[in-house]
């Protein structure tokens, strides 16, 4: 009895395990990224083309270093071409804004086997201002709207465009000496947020950005037309003056513009959210156990936007959606269609 007990068991557990195994094997296609931070990106985005047919596996440049970053990735860890079964998906930097005039530039643009996010980073995405809000619910579990958001990013925005260009300007030309990254990143980064009057800040970084866009008029006469000409080539890019954020350097944008204004939002919510505990409460002990409660619900601001996903109606990802789609349906077998006897 113990021995036909102890078989069934085994043929159940034979049958669950073999419908673990897939009927039909999957071709696996490797995705090389750049850190440990575009795993998770990357693999909510591919997760969404997987099938039958395909399936793929992120993967960091090399298993057998600690090597990393886009050079490492585009080369991959075998050293070889990429192709069907070996992509690389990148941040964009500024390659995607050069167009083709580095050889890195190039090799993103150009090749059917390299994703990069349009956007300057994953990062960028991560501060998708339509998603801001979410993030803040999710770091406070209070749903209030003290600044809104969209509106305070555009308007950055449109602030900071016309010196964008002209530090793009200056990147094309390879002359950062004269007005690097780190200049524009410096002129451009928020002081603290006063919620109060948070318009404040848009006004001294309007300010700063006033007194740069002079200096370099009347320094650089000569480059202003072609610099004019490449605010409308950016526009053609994506570069709008409503959506510049997301193509500026992405850990900047993170660190000192979209946490000086969320780590002050979050904490006046959470003191909200804290008032009306105590306030309800019937008793101390009450108190202290919602209190605590409360606390332990609670998540770093940070913390969330590195894992939310609040982007995913962003145009530039449905951008870069599509092309994980062509890319896909190019190397999808073609059926052939039969073609009728004589």
């Amino acid at each position: 009895m113990g021995k036909r007990l102890a078989d069934n068991i085994n043929s159940q557990y034979i049958a669950a395990a073999n419908l673990l195994r897939p009927k039909k094997a999957r071709k696996k296609i490797v995705a090389y990224v750049e850190s440990y931070d575009d795993v998770f990106f990357w693999r909510s985005l591919l997760s969404e083309f997987e099938d039958e047919e395909y399936y793929f596996e992120v993967m960091l440049p090399s298993s057998e270093s600690l090597q990393k970053g886009k050079k490492a990735a585009l080369m991959n860890r075998l050293g070889c071409g990429l192709g069907q079964n070996m992509i690389a998906c990148v941040d964009a930097d500024y390659d995607y804004l050069m167009q083709g005039t580095t050889h890195t530039s190039r090799q993103i643009i150009r090749s059917r086997y390299v994703f990069h996010t349009y956007a300057y980073a994953i990062e960028n995405f991560q501060c998708y201002a339509e998603g801001l809000h979410e993030a803040c619910v999710m770091a406070t579990l209070n749903d209030r709207v003290i600044v809104d958001i969209p509106v305070f990013m555009r308007l950055y925005s449109q602030t900071i465009f016309p010196l964008f260009a002209w530090s793009i300007w200056f990147y094309r030309q390879g002359i950062l000496n004269r007005f690097s990254i780190t200049d524009f990143n410096n002129t451009v980064s928020l002081d603290s947020v006063n919620l109060r009057q948070p318009e404040e800040a848009l006004n001294a970084v309007a300010g700063r950005v006033r007194r740069k866009l002079n200096w370099l008029e009347n320094r650089f006469r000569n480059a202003r037309a072609a610099v004019k000409a490449l605010e409308e080539e950016l526009q053609q890019l994506g570069v709008t003056p409503e959506t510049t954020y997301l193509f500026v350097q992405g850990h900047n944008l993170f660190e000192n513009v979209v946490l000086k204004l969320l780590h002050p939002i979050c904490a006046q919510l959470r003191r909200e959210r804290e008032c009306e505990i105590k306030y309800l409460a019937e008793h101390n002990q009450q108190m202290q156990n919602e209190l605590t409660c409360y606390q332990h619900s609670q998540a770093g601001i940070d913390f969330i936007l590195r894992k939310s996903i609040g982007y995913k109606e962003a145009p530039l990802y449905q951008r870069l959606r599509d092309d994980v789609r062509r890319f896909l349906d190019d190397i999808r077998p073609k059926k052939q269609e039969n073609t009728p006897k004589e």
